[in-house]
């Protein structure tokens, strides 16, 4: 218990002073976006090195896609492409012999200016700003008659502005520029910044993610509270298990001090059972077969005996006990015991009309009255005539 709070310390201690959330790291199958993207794009100045057009009258429609994938709370990276549609030469010249006129392929990195300023936040805004620079091929189609299609190394940058419906969908208002970084374009293999050779882009994309995005984890300014409700169920689980081992100790005590009254049972001689009145003819026994307390055909003369007996003194009783030996479970024996003296009962009352009332079974348990065992396994029947 110590141990995670511990843990949840030193994470809260590791964000910002004034930082009460902190981001928990992205994985590489979260946090991806894909969409498509439409607008215009423009020269970003009227004259250039080749011919003067205006911003407006050489506006024309693009449309592209765009893969993007949040790395970190703050960083992205993407890739994009974007082609423009051929409605007119930027240079005077006969229009372009394909229906599109140039293209951009690039990557891009991405910087949230919004959650600069915002710092940790648990929940997805609405609105995010993100600061956009790229770099990638770009390529102009030219007239076969006029010169050669024109390849260049580009730079861009921009500016990413999504509303975010929800957490699968964003609207992103997307203003850029994109330079043509060959000089002038006159040297392929030289680079120079000329907003000449600029375009200005914007465009609107809309992004649909998959894979869980960014979220964050809270950590309270003051755990105190949470310390102490845990630490208060901590000493009530110890003062439990300091209950639970006392109730443990006295079972224990309670199982060694039957163990001891069994085994000085068990030790103990047995008790005979004397009575002056008592003679030879007042005694009968009927004897079990191993595990069995149904009288057998061989001991029912036995039993027969002792309701004639009975028959011939209306005012005699009996008082029948059972035995076991000690062969098999000792729980078994003391049942087995007791269902061999009612066994005889049974037979007196059923077949031979004694009452009841003039009966008494008892299960004495395991018998210890001879020395050959399966002697033992016996109901002594004592006959009392008065």
């Amino acid at each position: 218990m110590k141990s995670h709070l511990l843990i949840a310390a030193l994470a809260c201690g590791a964000l910002a002073a004034n930082a009460q959330t902190g981001v928990e790291p992205t994985s590489l199958a979260n946090d991806w976006a894909i969409g498509v993207t439409g607008g215009v794009t423009t020269p970003l100045n009227g004259g250039r090195t080749v011919g003067n057009h205006s911003f407006f009258g050489s506006m024309r429609g693009t449309f592209g896609f765009d893969v993007h994938k949040q790395i970190s709370y703050y960083f992205g990276l993407g890739v994009e492409g974007s082609w423009s549609v051929n409605t007119s030469s930027w240079y005077n010249y006969v229009s372009s012999r394909n229906s599109i006129d140039g293209q951009y392929l690039g990557v891009y990195g991405t910087f949230s200016i919004s959650r600069l300023f915002q710092g940790f936040r648990c929940g997805l805004a609405n609105l995010n700003v993100d600061a956009v620079l790229g770099a990638g091929w770009g390529h102009e189609f030219w007239p076969s008659s006029q010169q050669p299609d024109w390849n260049y190394f580009a730079t861009k940058t921009g500016l990413n502005i999504d509303y975010n419906f929800d957490r699968t969908w964003t609207l992103s208002l997307r203003p850029s520029i994109t330079w043509d970084m060959s000089d002038a374009r006159t040297k392929q293999s030289s680079v120079s910044y000329n907003s000449n050779c600029a375009s200005f882009n914007l465009s609107l994309a809309v992004m649909y993610h998959f894979g869980a995005r960014t979220h964050c984890i809270t950590c309270p300014p003051d755990l105190s509270g949470e310390v102490a409700a845990l630490n208060n169920r901590v000493n009530e689980l110890r003062g439990a298990l300091a209950e639970a081992n006392n109730s443990a100790q006295a079972q224990g005590a309670r199982a060694d001090r039957l163990a001891q009254e069994l085994a000085a049972c068990q030790s103990r001689e047995p008790e005979v059972i004397t009575n002056t009145t008592n003679t030879l003819e007042s005694v009968r026994y009927v004897y079990f077969g191993l595990g069995k307390h149904t009288v057998s055909a061989d001991q029912m003369p036995n039993v027969e005996m002792i309701a004639n007996y009975m028959k011939n003194h209306p005012e005699s009783t009996v008082l029948i006990k059972g035995y076991a030996s000690q062969d098999g479970n000792l729980d078994f024996n003391i049942k087995l015991a007791k269902n061999r003296a009612e066994a005889v009962k049974t037979l007196l009352i059923n077949k031979y009309k004694i009452p009841a009332s003039r009966i008494t079974a008892e299960g004495e348990g395991i018998g210890h009255m001879f020395k050959e065992e399966s002697w033992n396994r016996v109901a002594i029947c004592i006959l009392d005539a008065d």
